[in-house]
């Protein structure tokens, strides 16, 4: 806690670049109504998360949308603030990346959002008009983020992002009975009546990204693919590269997702599927048996076309990079892409989806130099590009979000659901948290779970 909140005095203290729009309002205390509380979950600091009273938002800029959260989720991203790994974290931040709603009140400059209509948002704020969201590309937006750290470090900025440390903006979060929407006219998607909330809300990020993964690493017709994390990323991962025409698709985790898996996957594809638990294999150098050795066995000793990381750089395996990481030596452990890179096959490729934050030591460069492996850094899923055609899609019936959702939880206790998933209790997987404003359970959807 104290690494993280110290990040962001020194950002404070050093101010950000001229900002385009008001940010590091992570929360609404002093700027939201003084008169109305709503709930929301909270950060209180590394492993603690709670849900509290707080301001209601009110309309602060022009262009701002006050949306009524119908629906929002846990994503696996959300750890990494549990866990202290994402800088620039405050106590008190309001927490939550992905959510839909019924707008409540619009600023007088916004123009096409209508009052009392469903709609998704994105997890990245886009200003709607710079270079990069131009092309749609809008994760990049060059105007919603002025942190001059994540320039230092990274080179230039991403985008702004909901509930997601002052790193990447400081706006508060989705978790919560209402959200501040800026520039809601560029940020907000509709949702049509023939759509539940249970579908619509992974628009927000799992669904875009999954497919972004998929599509930027390059997946072709009869691809084997090998994706490293069995979450809810993973498995929309898996699914769409069954969409590119993949012959195989071979997931590297554990139990029980490893199981979860296996019991979603689409039957007509049962052939298709294959796993490897890590835990029951050695790693690093040696002669024992490896996930890049099983990697090789299953596809005729030379290794997949394709592997999609959909996993994340804090969870280290080996004590070195366990050590190096408790230092501060590196931020983020190399393991599994020296895995990806060493078990591709030559001039194979290698996405990156899950969060890396800095730095990594002990990164097998001879590998990829060697045998001509192409790492492509996904970049955070430029969701604007993507989810009009998934929407498209679910209206078709070509896909059904539904097939990751594993519980259903109130907003009351989405604190408790952090520790949950964390632990991978219960065989969670993807999450719909409703409040007090939801709509009827969708028919097929899973049942209400109280904790």
């Amino acid at each position: 806690m104290a690494t993280s909140q110290a990040a962001y005095a020194v950002e404070k203290a050093i101010g950000h670049e001229k900002e385009n729009i008001k940010q590091d309002i992570a929360n609404y205390e002093g700027v939201g109504d003084p008169n109305e509380k709503m709930k929301a979950l909270v950060w209180q600091g590394k492993q603690k998360v709670e849900v509290l009273d707080v301001a209601k938002p009110r309309i602060i800029e022009d262009r701002d949308v006050i949306l009524k959260v119908t629906g929002t989720t846990v994503c696996g991203s959300d750890l990494h603030l549990l866990h202290g790994s994402v800088i620039q974290m405050s106590k008190g931040d309001i927490l939550g990346h992905e959510f839909c709603g019924i707008v409540d009140q619009v600023g007088p400059a916004v123009k096409n959002i209508k009052i009392g209509k469903r709609y998704v948002a994105a997890f990245q704020i886009t200003c709607g008009e710079c270079f990069y969201c131009k092309q749609k590309l809008s994760s990049q937006c060059e105007k919603t983020n002025s942190n001059k750290t994540a320039k230092a470090m990274y080179g230039s900025q991403s985008a702004g992002f909901f509930g997601y440390s002052h790193f990447t903006g400081g706006f508060a979060g989705g978790q919560a009975e209402y959200v501040r929407v800026p520039i809601g006219d560029a940020n907000l998607l509709e949702i049509p009546d023939d759509v539940p909330d249970e579908k619509a809300l992974y628009l927000s990020d799992v669904l875009p990204t999954a497919y972004n993964a998929v599509k930027d690493t390059a997946v072709y017709p009869n691809d084997r693919v090998a994706i490293f994390g069995a979450g809810p990323i993973g498995q929309m991962a898996g699914v769409f590269a069954l969409g590119e025409g993949a012959s195989k698709v071979i997931f590297v985790d554990t139990e029980p997702r490893l199981s979860v898996i296996s019991d979603r996957w689409p039957a007509e594809h049962r052939d298709k599927l294959a796993v490897i638990d890590y835990k029951t294999l050695s790693f690093g150098v040696t002669n024992k048996e490896t996930v890049v050795s099983k990697l090789k066995e299953m596809c005729d000793g030379r290794g997949p076309d394709v592997a999609i990381e959909c996993a994340a750089g804090e969870y280290a395996k080996g004590w070195m990079h366990w050590l190096e990481m408790s230092l501060g030596a590196e931020t983020d452990t190399s393991e599994i892409l020296n895995e990806m890179i060493e078990g591709v096959r030559n001039y194979g490729r290698a996405g990156v989806t899950g969060v890396y934050v800095g730095y990594t030591n002990h990164f097998n460069v001879g590998s990829l130099m060697q045998r001509g492996i192409r790492l492509i850094g996904n970049g955070q899923a430029p969701v604007m590009k993507y989810w009009e055609g998934l929407l498209r899609k679910i209206q078709q019936g070509e896909l059904d979000p539904t097939q990751m959702l594993s519980h259903r939880y109130t907003l009351e206790d989405i604190d408790k659901v952090y520790y949950e998933f964390d632990a991978k209790a219960h065989g969670i997987q993807k999450v719909f948290v409703e409040t007090k404003f939801s709509f009827p359970r969708a028919e097929g959807t899973p049942e209400l779970t109280r904790l």
